[in-house]
């Protein structure tokens, strides 16, 4: 697992690049706050629930929460699974916001 900067992220948002993000926060954090992601919380990630994101298995992948800790615990699982490309978004929507606002 590698991380990516909010800085990396938002220049390749704005560029127009596809990117698969994965939310996994609760669903309550994503309601209140979301830049995109498909919502898949750590707890499905763990017992292995990723029926919904099967298809990006050999796409990159950039997992994001709310500082970074459980969307690099997800990133981990996943490589583990054999998704080939996962990356952590450093500082998650904390830092995001910090920058960004929106």
């Amino acid at each position: 697992m590698t991380n990516i900067s909010s800085e990396e992220l938002k220049l390749r948002l704005d560029a127009g690049e596809k990117i698969n993000l994965l939310d996994v926060r609760q669903p309550e954090e994503t309601a209140e706050y979301n830049i995109g992601g498909i919502a898949l919380p750590l707890g499905l990630i763990q017992s292995m629930q990723t029926d919904e994101i099967e298809d990006w298995r050999d796409q990159e992948i950039i997992c994001y929460c709310r500082s970074g800790n459980r969307s690099g615990i997800a990133a981990l699982l996943l490589e583990e699974m054999g998704f080939a490309d996962v990356k952590n978004l450093a500082g998650g929507m904390l830092k995001w916001k910090e920058k960004y606002g929106k």
